[in-house]
C-alpha cells in the first residue's frame, strides 16, 4: 500500500509559507487515504506558482499551458475511466483565461476534480490584479484599486450545475483533505476552492485575514448542502467566506452518457487493423 512518501517527488521550491505547500501536502493524504497508488492517478497543472503542484506530486503528471489543465484532464480521464484525474491551478489561471474550459467541463460533467488555490493575485508574474482580487485591492496594475467586479466561482459552479462544490483554506489541513477525498469519490465534476494565501505579493488576504472571517458550513445547525438556493443565499451571506462541502448533487458524468462508450478504458482496446483493412484505406487516396 503506497505511503505519502510514494507521493513525494522533487522538493517543492513555493516561497516559505505559500498556501500551495497545505494544498500539495492534503492531496498526498487524500491519495493515501483513497487507497491510491501513484500510478493510479494524474495530476494535470497549468502555468504559475500552483502550476509546480504536477512537478511535487509523486504519481503522472502533466503541466499544461496557461489556462489548459482542464481541457487536457478532461482528455485523460475519457481515454482512460479508470484513473483518478486532478487538475489544479491559480485563480489567474483557472478564472481567468481558462474560465470558458472550467463552465463547459462543469456543464459537462466529467469526472475530475478541479483543485483552484485561490490567492487573489498574480503571484508568479509578481503581484498583478487577478480575476478573484476585490474591489479596491491595490497592485501594481491597479495602483489606485481594482475596479472589476471579482469573479465568483462558487456562485458558477453552482448555478451550472456542478455536482460537487466545495471551498477549503490552506489554514485547515484537515479539512483539505476531508474535502478532496470528497471531491475524488465523487462521480462527476467536483471543484474544490481553496483559499492558498500568497505570503509575497499580498498582503491583504493574508492567514489572520482570513481567520477572522473563515466559518466552517459544518458549524451552521441545519444547513443542508443539497438545497442550491440555501447554498447560493450562505455564500453570498457570508462574502464567500464559508469553507467546507457547499452544495452536493448526483447526476450522469460525461462518461456515462456519451453514446456507446466503451466499459473498459480506451486506451486498453485492441487498436490493432487488419492488413486487408488497412490497405482498403489507403486504396480510397490512390
Amino acid at each position: 500500500m503506497a505511503t505519502i512518501a510514494d507521493f513525494r517527488a522533487e522538493k517543492a521550491t513555493w516561497c516559505p509559507g505559500c498556501g500551495d505547500y497545505t494544498v500539495l501536502a492534503a492531496l498526498q493524504k487524500a491519495a493515501v487515504n483513497r487507497g491510491l497508488e501513484p500510478e493510479d492517478m494524474v495530476v494535470v497543472s497549468g502555468v504559475g506558482c500552483s502550476g509546480k503542484i504536477s512537478q511535487h506530486f509523486g504519481s503522472y503528471g502533466f503541466h499544461s499551458l496557461h489556462g489548459r489543465s482542464i481541457p487536457t484532464a478532461q482528455g485523460v480521464k475519457i481515454a482512460n475511466r479508470d484513473l483518478t484525474v486532478v487538475a489544479s491551478g491559480g485563480d489567474g489561471d483557472g478564472y481567468g483565461i481558462g474560465l470558458g474550459h472550467f463552465i463547459h467541463a462543469v456543464r459537462r460533467n466529467t469526472d475530475i476534480t478541479y483543485i483552484v488555490m485561490d490567492n487573489h493575485i498574480y503571484g508568479l508574474t509578481t503581484g498583478q490584479t487577478s480575476p478573484t482580487s476585490d474591489p479596491g485591492f491595490k497592485t501594481k496594475t491597479a495602483p489606485a484599486g481594482a475596479v472589476e467586479e471579482p469573479i465568483h466561482p462558487l456562485h458558477l459552479a453552482i448555478i451550472q450545475g456542478c455536482g460537487y462544490v466545495a471551498q477549503g483554506y490552506s489554514g485547515n489541513l484537515g479539512q483539505l483533505v476531508e474535502l478532496i477525498e470528497g471531491g475524488m469519490e465523487h462521480k462527476g465534476f467536483s471543484l474544490i476552492n481553496v483559499y492558498s494565501p500568497c505570503v509575497t505579493y499580498n498582503k491583504v488576504n493574508t492567514y489572520d485575514w482570513y481567520k477572522q472571517g473563515i466559518k466552517d458550513v459544518k458549524q451552521i445547525e441545519g444547513y443542508d448542502n443539497t438545497d442550491k438556493y440555501a447554498a447560493l443565499k450562505l455564500i453570498e451571506e457570508s462574502e464567500e467566506l464559508t469553507t467546507g462541502l457547499l452544495y452536493k448533487n448526483d447526476r450522469p458524468s460525461f462518461d456515462q452518457t456519451l453514446y456507446k462508450y466503451p466499459d473498459a478504458p480506451i486506451t486498453s482496446s485492441d487498436w490493432t487493423i487488419n492488413p486487408d483493412t488497412w490497405n482498403k484505406i489507403l486504396d480510397q487516396y490512390k
